[in-house]
């Protein structure tokens, strides 16, 4: 997990993936360090070497929104990237670690949503535990059912890599996305429970977890071979749910007229024979439930 210095890390871990001569820095000698050194990075942000360092090592705590901008030009951030510097230095200040108030409850017009809706769905929290989902997702992958961890179940459970095409790129953008799907809130909780856990079983999780990478994956085209209906290429969304803790309802869907639509439909035939998908959550069972759901 990461310190008390978000910011700081998020700071180191983006300059180490920058090569020189990426920004147009000429490399002489050899290097001893990873990706751009700190005084590198002040001076193409255009700010002291000293400043640049109290920033990383937390001792400043109110980088200006100019400053941030200049950082993020110069570490070569995208969008979603520069948007998750910006929220780490706003909440950095002050922020007192998060609590949760209570377990996390599907409103009940988003559950009878769910079974009405002929293609796969569910419904997740920040930190991807399925709170509920239809027969149709259940039935898409082993990981899309109530009271599973959609991050913890990628990496340990081996029925979930077999269904990926490509695991290891699913795995590092789905890391990227529980890193934008949480933001500046990696002292929730449930975040520090999924983080400590992977780091403890997963080297390779480690390795992405450091990395710092963010991005949204809403939207994403997802190629799955899936056990009985065979090679599918879907996309999926992302809808925020009004009037709850962050939770959202996730989709996948297949283009019009396509063999992954005809596998998508004869996958949801298949579900039909099959009992409904429950939509009791992990968290409503107590704590003791939730940690043995979400372990395969």
């Amino acid at each position: 997990m990461d310190d008390g210095n978000p910011l700081g890390e998020y700071l180191r871990a983006r300059r180490e993936q920058v090569r020189p001569e990426d920004v147009g820095l000429t490399v002489r000698g050899l290097r001893r360090v990873p990706g751009l050194r700190r005084e590198e990075v002040a001076m193409l942000a255009g700010v002291s070497a000293d400043y640049y360092l109290r920033l990383e090592q937390g001792r400043d705590r109110n980088p200006s929104a100019q400053v941030l901008a200049a950082l993020a030009d110069a570490l070569r951030l995208d969008a979603p990237a520069t948007d998750h510097l910006m929220s780490l230095a706003a909440q950095r200040a002050h922020r007192a670690p998060t609590r949760r108030t209570g377990p996390d409850r599907v409103p009940s017009g988003v559950a009878m949503l769910l079974e009405s809706l002929g293609i796969p769905a569910f419904v997740e929290t920040r930190t991807f535990d399925v709170l509920a989902a239809n027969r149709h997702a259940s039935a898409l992958a082993p990981g899309f059912r109530p009271g599973r961890n959609r991050l913890l179940d990628v990496f340990l459970d081996p029925a979930e890599r077999e269904l990926w095409c490509d695991w290891d790129r699913a795995v590092a953008r789905l890391v990227a996305g529980f890193r934008a799907s949480v933001g500046a809130a990696t002292d929730d909780p449930r975040c520090v429970e999924v983080v400590g856990e992977l780091s403890l079983r997963s080297p390779l999780f480690r390795s992405l977890w450091a990395r710092h990478d963010v991005r949204p994956v809403e939207g994403a085209p997802t190629e799955l071979v899936h056990p009985e209906v065979g090679p599918m290429t879907l996309l999926r969304e992302k809808l925020a749910l009004t009037g709850t803790d962050g939770q959202v309802l996730v989709l996948y869907h297949a283009e019009p007229g396509s063999t992954s639509e005809a596998a998508l439909a004869l996958l949801g035939s298949l579900a039909a024979t099959t009992a409904p998908a429950t939509t009791t959550t992990a968290a409503a069972a107590g704590p003791a439930a939730a940690e043995d759901l979400t372990r395969p």
